[in-house]
């Protein structure tokens, strides 16, 4: 008989199921007996629940950002507590921002590195991603998080082959667009706005991460990419945490291309576009 959601969050917590709300196809909110409230995640790919599960335990480890506790995982399901609805603050925002900074200070072992026990072959979002680690991240970036992206999408059709030749030719160029060298940070990896859940106290949480060694910068574009509530604040907390190099504003559009091809991948045309006009940003 398939697991059930209830039986899934009762063999992973210790505690019976009190009941349960069904979020979509692949989340499901558990009631346990013990009053307690954890999210049943189910993931169709192979691996993608162990990717989580190590993803949020390395953010977890830095002990910087809130993330939901790891209650279990196995091929094909994730249990992790519940996050309080709540709202974004101004003041909460700023210390998000000062919390992310503490967390790609931790660092990692390099770029592209996996998380402890995160498999080489992870995810993001429903897109496949490779964690396979490099030696500088102007090289690294173009061929584990760019060129794969760009071929996917001209083999797909959704991406012109002169539109592939024009982010070929930033990737050609990263060495001297990248700005000074860093260290590799601990990133979130997938740091959209509806990955970050505000609790009834104002207070930031990250939840579904793509893990892994990269630039500080990634993250913040990513946030820039799709909106977050307060990005001002959560910017000014960050800067006045870890000062970002000269010339980071000019620099988002370029950490936002791998963004933006992963949803031209799983999207279409639309975000093609945006992928071109980011990339033709950094040869003017």
């Amino acid at each position: 008989m398939p697991a059930t959601p209830s039986a899934v969050a009762a063999r992973f917590t210790g505690s019976a199921a009190a009941g349960e709300r069904r979020l979509s196809r692949r989340l499901t909110e558990v009631t346990l007996a013990d009053g307690r409230v954890v999210v049943v995640k189910y993931a169709d790919d192979p691996g993608a629940a162990r990717a989580e599960a190590a993803g949020l335990r390395w953010l977890a480890a830095a002990d910087a950002v809130r993330v939901p506790t790891v209650h279990g995982h196995d091929d094909t399901w994730l249990v992790i507590d519940r996050v309080a609805d709540g709202r974004a603050s101004a003041e909460g925002a700023e210390r998000f921002g000062r919390e992310l900074a503490a967390l790609h200070a931790a660092g990692a072992p390099a770029f592209g590195a996996p998380p402890p026990d995160g498999p080489a072959e992870a995810y993001i979002g429903l897109a496949p991603m490779r964690n396979v680690p490099g030696e500088d991240w102007p090289g690294w970036f173009a061929e584990q998080r760019v060129l794969p992206y760009v071929r996917m999408a001209v083999d797909d059709g959704t991406l012109r082959a002169d539109e592939a030749r024009t982010i070929e030719r930033v990737c050609a160029l990263l060495p001297g667009l990248a700005g000074p060298a860093e260290p590799p940070a601990r990133l979130h990896g997938d740091l959209w706005n509806g990955n970050v859940l505000w609790d009834g106290d104002g207070a930031a949480h990250l939840i579904d991460p793509a893990a892994h060694g990269g630039h500080r910068e990634s993250d913040l574009a990513m946030l820039d990419l799709f909106g977050a509530p307060h990005l001002d604040r959560i910017l000014a907390g960050y800067r006045r945490a870890a000062p970002l190099a000269d010339g980071w504003r000019e620099r988002v559009a370029l950490h936002q291309l791998f963004p933006l091809l992963v949803h031209t991948v799983l999207f279409g045309r639309g975000y093609a576009e945006q992928a071109v006009a980011a990339a033709r940003s950094q040869l003017t």
